[in-house]
């Protein structure tokens, strides 16, 4: 109490200093008893002003002194408090992170630490306020120190706030990661097994799969009929998911690697082995090797033009000739390493297709679905795929595949696009080859195979799909409240 009584005479003596009436003291005298007690007295002139403000003053202090005896204990139980909240907090993140590391709540969203929180700032406030009373008297230099620890306090309860943020969003984007890493381990398990225990071969024509699984190995058939100076071309069989009519046509480019004019049909895969019993036609206006068959019409893109082609295989008659609207031509947008093919014609379970870029597109993979019978464009879609940076693409159930080169003797099935909901995806199926460029590529949905032109060579590859079967949906993670997963956002690339 000793300080606390200089503090009073002090305080009690202040009136007399900042009246600056000094000269008004009088008759000071003073005295010691027998027990060694000394009195002083001290005679003030008779004035009520200045008692009035003697008294306001003394009250002034007793209350400056009682707040300033208040606020340090409130200061000595924040400390404790704050001690302790870092301890709790600890305890429960190490806790919760061996549970679940899916469900810490930060310290920082706890009501117990925003209460702290707002009564250190209440705190600061009224230092501040009592400081600005107290003027320029011992008891401010008090009230600047107590001012200073509790903004202390509150800047150290701050910045542990805002560790334990950083250090709860780092762990959380850890747990995604983790969490997406676990997703991919169980869809390749799942490939993995569906891979050595297949099901049953699908029916032609058949659409009930997950998606293109693997490649087989190349079977390589023999050299085009019209020998190895012809490098580019195309062949297949008829794209049409019809197994009663297996008509297979090989269609070699001249030397020049641009002009078609000239092809071969085979009633049957022993006539193609054999060279026997084929029909053999010259046409002379098909540009390119982006040629297709579907349902005995072989579509293909007419030379020199953004036009479509359609020539009837019985007798060898055009039919239809019409521009696919915004199509560039004259090897604008090509393939990679397979010049003039600016129309890229296929066939699937769902219909008559074509590949091709728009000056609109930038280059990029246009797909657009086409009506077989008056070659009018019914639907197209747009893909962020470049198509000179590809080295082919091919269509199966409604999803374009895109390739790429990754050597000379391996491609890449990288990209694909279903247009049945506008989502892509990227993949990694590789693909075996003999020879270093892959001109025409046909997918049949009676065999399900591919079949490649491969710098003269007709070779084909067995196409694996995924089996579709039951799975047990895996429940949701759950995040802390407040922190929610951003929205899924599903890229439309439909052409309006």
């Amino acid at each position: 109490m000793q300080p606390v009584l200089t503090l009073l005479a002090t305080l009690l003596l202040l009136p007399l200093v900042l009246l600056g009436q000094p000269q008004l003291v009088r008759n000071l005298s003073n005295s010691m008893n027998e027990s060694g007690t000394c009195h002083c007295t001290v005679h003030l002139p008779n004035s009520s002003v200045l008692l009035q403000q003697l008294e306001q003053l003394q009250s002034m202090a007793k209350e400056l002194i009682g707040e300033y005896e208040q606020q340090l204990l409130w200061a000595s139980k924040y400390a404790r408090a704050i001690e302790e909240q870092e301890n709790q907090a600890l305890e429960i993140s190490q806790t919760q992170e061996i549970r679940n590391p899916n469900t810490i709540t930060s310290l920082y969203e706890t009501p117990a630490f925003n209460l702290l929180l707002l009564e250190l700032e209440g705190a600061q406030a009224l230092t501040a306020e009592l400081k600005t009373k107290a003027g320029a008297s011992r008891t401010a230099d008090l009230l600047h120190q107590l001012q200073e620890q509790v903004t202390n306090a509150s800047l150290s309860l701050k910045l542990l706030a805002d560790s334990d943020q950083r250090s709860f969003r780092a762990l959380q984007q850890e747990v995604d990661v983790l969490q997406g890493r676990l997703n991919e381990c169980e869809r390749e398990k799942e490939q993995e097994q569906a891979s050595r225990h297949p099901g049953p071969p699908l029916p032609p024509g058949s659409c009930a799969h997950g998606g293109l699984q693997k490649v087989s190995r190349p079977l390589v058939l023999q050299l085009n009929w019209r020998g190895i100076s012809h490098k580019a071309g195309a062949w297949g069989r008829d794209s049409a998911p019809s197994p009663d009519s297996p008509l297979y046509w090989v269609a070699p480019l001249r030397a020049d690697g641009r002009y078609f004019d000239y092809y071969r049909l085979h009633k049957s895969y022993d006539d193609l082995v054999m060279l026997k019993n084929y029909e053999q036609w010259k046409m002379g206006y098909g540009d390119g090797s982006g040629n297709t068959v579907y349902k005995n019409f072989m579509y293909f893109n007419y030379y020199g033009t953004s036009d479509i082609a359609k020539v009837d295989l019985s007798s060898n008659t055009l039919v239809l000739q019409r521009p696919l609207p915004g199509a560039t031509y004259n090897n604008r947008f090509s393939y990679a390493s397979v010049p003039w093919k600016d129309l890229d014609f296929a066939g699937d379970e769902k219909g008559l297709w074509v590949l091709y870029a728009t000056e609109e597109s930038k280059g990029n993979l246009v797909v657009s679905r086409l009506n077989a019978s008056t070659l009018e464009v019914e639907e197209s879609w747009r893909t962020s795929q470049y198509k000179p940076a590809l080295s082919g693409a091919f269509m199966a159930c409604g999803v374009l595949y895109a390739l790429r080169s990754l050597s000379t003797r391996q491609e890449e099935i990288f990209y694909a696009f279903d247009t049945t909901n506008g989502q892509e995806r990227h993949l990694s199926i590789l693909l075996d080859k003999m020879l270093e460029t892959l001109h025409g590529i046909n997918y049949s949905p009676s065999d399900h195979r591919l079949y490649v032109y491969n710098d003269g060579y007709l070779m084909y590859y067995d196409l694996t799909f995924l089996t579709l079967k039951p799975t047990l949906s895996r429940p949701a993670a759950k995040r802390p409240s407040g922190d929610r997963a951003p929205p899924r956002v599903v890229k439309s690339n439909r052409l309006q």
